[in-house]
């Protein structure tokens, strides 16, 4: 094999893991996804940003993908900080531009979140 297929071979293999969504861990699974502030005996942890993607493999991500693997990110973000509520406050889309203007869709996602433990 030459050393130019194993590059190429090997960029593949790298960006294809890429382009499936982040998974949520077992303790990340069991934590709530909401939009509205959380009842008031809720105690806030903290905040936290999940993302997936960026310039390289976002490109081949498809969106889908992009959005569940950074609401995942955000809720094993959440599960580290002790919460198993999130509320959503914002998210956030990134484009790549190309030279002429042109852009190549979404590349990044980031969701900003507000972590509360609720008993």
């Amino acid at each position: 094999m030459t050393a130019r297929r194993f590059a190429v071979l090997s960029i593949i293999a790298a960006v294809l893991p890429a382009c499936a969504a982040i998974q949520a861990t077992p303790t990340g699974e069991k934590v709530q996804i909401i939009t509205e502030k959380p009842a008031a005996t809720c105690n806030f942890l903290g905040e936290a940003v999940g993302s997936q993607g960026n310039f390289i493999t976002g490109r081949y991500t498809p969106n889908e993908n992009l959005l569940i693997g950074s609401r995942n990110d955000l809720r094993n973000k959440a599960a580290a900080l002790g919460g198993n509520v999130v509320q959503v406050i914002e998210t956030y889309r990134d484009h790549a531009s190309l030279p002429l203007g042109d852009t190549h869709g979404t590349t990044n996602m980031l969701v900003l979140g507000r972590v509360y433990r609720c008993d």
